[in-house]
């Protein structure tokens, strides 16, 4: 399962939403069912941002977020708000 949460981020606040970003990611690996995760941002909108991880299901996603509400709280006026957990139809590895 993937889930991606995008974030327009000012320029101002980048480096403190990169902090912010990491401790979300450090949590979320605490998380029972929790397989990677990775901060991006957008390579043609520099302010749009995306924290996405993957999960052996969404059970795990949802209970990990609620277990990181208190540290991605200062973040939320920042959320995209739009569906973050999409289920995985076709995976295809790299050669």
């Amino acid at each position: 399962m993937l889930a991606v949460i995008r974030y327009s981020v000012p320029e101002s606040q980048s480096q403190d939403f990169v902090k912010q970003g990491h401790a979300i990611l450090d949590l979320l690996a605490t998380q029972p069912g929790y397989r990677r995760g990775r901060l991006a941002r957008s390579v043609d909108e520099p302010n749009l941002w995306a924290l996405v991880s993957e999960w052996e299901g969404a059970g795990f996603y949802r209970r990990a977020l609620s277990a990181a509400r208190m540290t991605m709280y200062p973040l939320m006026i920042l959320m995209v708000n739009e569906p973050s957990a999409y289920e995985d139809v076709h995976v295809r590895d790299g050669a």
